[in-house]
């Protein structure tokens, strides 16, 4: 009979821990499962991939698992041995860090794999390879995600363009207007301190402004170099989720050293993603040139610029461009990042000069861009 607990510390550190003790079968499966994948690194490194730790390394040496294994068999064997979360990691792991393509390019794994974000950004970079059938089911693996997302981000967005809260007491008594610090200031006298309970005789609830719709272009310009991949991916959802609301006129474009616009599949974000182009060089002032070219009321449009700033050319035109902009009153955000971490990556100087050109530099979530588009076009 083997240790719960062991055979888990064995199954973390790999073949360096074998003297912990004999693995029952099922977990030799799930250790072979495990060094198909992390073997390709060398030993150490493989011990801090299997704990979470640092990136993959440049060697592939070989692990004990079967070499004659493939990545169906691999894919068959995790999704039996491995719980849904852990399944997820392993396959994103395969894509992401060990660059095993065949997960999105081979026909048999794409009918079985199970769509995940790891996988759309997979797919995403590696569609140029897939031939007709495979493209087919791939985009599978698109919809399925981005599905998801619309169901979530749409939410926020409708929650953004739902009405601001006003300071001004309401008749309407709705549980997202509930007022709790008036609320407790008016009920103190009701306080009974035998019971330790504050007992509410009269709630007190917010107003919310209505949303008056003086018709605002959004432009989204999105950098489709590699890097950019998850604010591709959540910029198309979020372009989606804008268009048809009242007041707000979408716009999406993608550039690298081209400029294309995407705005006729605004509506299908599935297609547009399917038409990114993602790598290449960057040419950031041309789009943003594009852009001013396609603004109607200065006053009433926001540009989004949603790139990581390391212009491929001199970044003196893309700083005039954007200062021209803000002179003649529209609104521009120049976001390192547009997805669900916010967590910006970018040339840092450049972001400063197009802080000074009078730019609002930054990074948000969907979300938060949503809440900034509502304010104003509720003005």
């Amino acid at each position: 009979m083997t240790d719960p607990d062991l055979e888990r510390w064995r199954l973390v550190l790999g073949e360096p821990a074998a003297a912990a003790g004999e693995l029952s079968e099922e977990s030799r499966r799930r250790d072979a499962a495990l060094d198909w994948l992390y073997g390709r690194d060398g030993e150490n490194e493989r011990r801090d991939v299997r704990r979470g730790g640092g990136r993959a390394g440049g060697g592939r040496a070989g692990g004990s698992g079967p070499s004659a294994l493939t990545t169906v068999d691999w894919l068959t064997d995790i999704n039996r041995l491995f719980p849904k979360e852990t399944v997820e990691r392993l396959q994103r792991d395969a894509v992401e860090r060990y660059e095993i393509t065949d997960l999105v390019t081979d026909p048999e794994v794409l009918a079985s794999v199970e769509p995940n974000p790891g996988l759309l950004r997979a797919v995403l970079q590696t569609k140029y390879l897939m031939n007709p059938e495979v493209l087919r089911l791939a985009r599978r693996i698109v919809e399925a995600v981005v599905r998801d997302l619309m169901a979530k981000m749409a939410t926020e967005v409708r929650a953004a363009f739902s009405g601001a809260r006003a300071r001004r007491p309401s008749r309407w008594k709705q549980a997202r207007d509930f007022d709790v610090t008036r609320t407790l200031r008016a009920n103190l006298g009701h306080y009974r301190p035998d019971e330790r309970r504050l007992y509410i005789e009269t709630p007190h609830f917010f107003s919310r402004t209505r949303r008056h719709v003086d018709q605002w272009q959004v432009i989204l310009l999105v950098d489709q170099s590699g890097s950019m991949v998850d604010s591709v991916i959540h910029s198309a959802v979020t372009a989606a989720c804008l268009w048809g609301l009242p007041g707000v006129r979408t716009h999406l474009i993608a550039f690298d050293t081209e400029v294309v616009d995407l705005t006729s599949d605004v509506d299908d974000p599935v297609e547009l993603l399917m038409k990114v182009q993602l790598g290449g060089g960057t040419d950031i002032q041309r789009a943003v040139r594009y852009a001013a070219g396609l603004i109607e009321r200065p006053r009433r449009a926001i540009v989004a610029v949603i790139s990581d700033f390391f212009e491929g050319g001199s970044p003196e035109p893309l700083i005039r461009t954007v200062r021209e902009l803000v002179e003649q009153g529209s609104k521009v955000l120049c976001l390192a990042a547009l997805d669900e971490g916010a967590n910006p990556s970018y040339d840092r100087e450049t972001g400063q000069r197009l802080a000074n050109a009078g730019a609002a530099v930054g990074a948000m979530t969907p979300g938060q861009l949503a809440e900034f588009v509502a304010e104003q076009v509720a003005r």
